[in-house]
């Protein structure tokens, strides 16, 4: 099914519903600030074994997960004082950032050494998904792995709109994909180059 939202003002009935969906571990396809992304609640098992199905994933790869905000992040992971800096300066933005898990994120989430990727895309229907939802949602991005994303949420419903409960339209977006820094030592590292600017780490 695919439902038209508002990019720049989403309804908030609409929001709602696909709100429900989630509630009742469904996945959905949504638009972030890089390409569409696939996710469920961070803590629906059901779902996030769907979404490995459904993306042909190894399990030893966790996925991301969508905070709303930086107190949301503070939750989730160990967000130290030069991080907490960073984090400040580029989110909401293109960036996936990687730091120390805490105890609440589930053990699907988290990889072999107790760390998480967390976004704050800059996308209102994204953000208002989470913040209505009042948890994290499971990021990855609308293809199979291996192959390219997909921007057009027409395309993600026709490939995949079968597997999906609900492919939320934002508009056509790039198939770009999100810079990938670790915050984990001393000083930034950039695993993964991609929209978001990362020249600031070499400073």
């Amino acid at each position: 099914m695919l439902l038209e939202i508002n990019h720049q003002n989403p309804q908030p009935r609409l929001i709602a519903n696909v709100v429900e969906i989630l509630k009742d571990g469904g996945i959905i396809a949504y638009p972030t600030d890089t390409t569409y992304g696939i996710g469920c609640s961070i803590f629906s098992k059901k779902g996030i074994e769907r979404i490995y199905l459904l993306k042909q994933r190894e399990k030893k790869k966790p996925f991301s997960f969508i905070c709303s905000d930086l107190s949301e992040v503070a939750r989730y992971a160990k967000v130290s004082n030069y991080a907490y800096k960073i984090l400040k300066r580029h989110l909401p933005g293109p960036y996936t950032f990687v730091l120390d898990a805490t105890s609440i994120v589930p053990d699907l989430l988290v990889t072999k050494q107790k760390t998480v990727g967390i976004r704050i895309p800059d996308n209102r229907i994204c953000l208002s998904l989470v913040k209505a939802l009042g948890h994290p949602i499971i990021t990855t991005s609308a293809n199979l792995s291996g192959e390219e994303p997909i921007g057009d949420p027409y395309l993600v419903e026709l490939g995949m709109g079968k597997q999906l409960d609900v492919v939320v339209d934002g508009g056509i977006l790039s198939a770009d994909v999100s810079s990938v820094v670790s915050l984990i030592g001393d000083y930034p590292q950039v695993l993964r180059a991609g929209v978001g600017d990362v020249s600031w780490c070499e400073e």
